[in-house]
């Protein structure tokens, strides 16, 4: 799954059997970042993740072809911390509220205390006195470690589908 480049995005035969535990609480850290997200708790986001990290928003077609090029690209729980202060603190939008859809994840390979991971998401977006929409469509592609503090992201790379995106993603998808 490390590549990307695999037949459907998904790899056929994981390396070791996952325990229903750590199914478990893969769904519930899936579940509890959307949470934090639709809720707005920003201040939450980086503490999904842990210290020496990645986190991509990019185009599937730059992904497929193992291309750099991201719409966001944050190495480090210090960048994250300072795109929350930049969502709240100094950044000039018209807020809009995210409802995330967050599929079920499929383990792809679980080697030692790190677990390799995708699921399916979809991101809706609301402004005020308008119709919801759908933001955002695509695939979280993951690497998550065990710590003592819980799973925590290594790695979050947002494979969105269309070619279009809004001029403003503001909020982490």
């Amino acid at each position: 799954m490390s590549d990307g480049r695999h037949e459907g995005g998904r790899d056929a035969s994981p390396d070791a059997a996952v325990d229903f535990a750590t199914f478990v609480d893969l769904v519930t850290l899936y579940q509890a970042y959307a949470s934090a997200l639709d809720a707005r708790q920003y201040e939450r986001w980086p503490e999904f993740f842990i210290d020496d990290c990645v986190y991509r928003l990019q185009p599937r077609e730059n992904f497929d072809r193992g291309l750099p090029l991201a719409t966001m690209a944050f190495e480090s729980k210090g960048m994250l911390k300072d795109r929350v202060y930049g969502i709240t603190q100094t950044l000039a939008h018209d807020p809009y509220y995210q409802r995330h859809v967050v599929g079920t994840p499929i383990i792809g390979r679980v080697m030692g205390l790190v677990i390799e991971a995708e699921a399916n998401y979809a991101v809706f977006r609301t402004r005020q006195n308008e119709l919801s929409e759908v933001f955002n469509v695509g695939r979280y592609v993951d690497i998550v470690h065990r710590t003592s503090a819980g799973l925590r992201f290594a790695s979050r790379i947002c494979v969105f589908d269309s070619e279009m995106i809004p001029t403003s993603i503001i909020y982490p998808i």
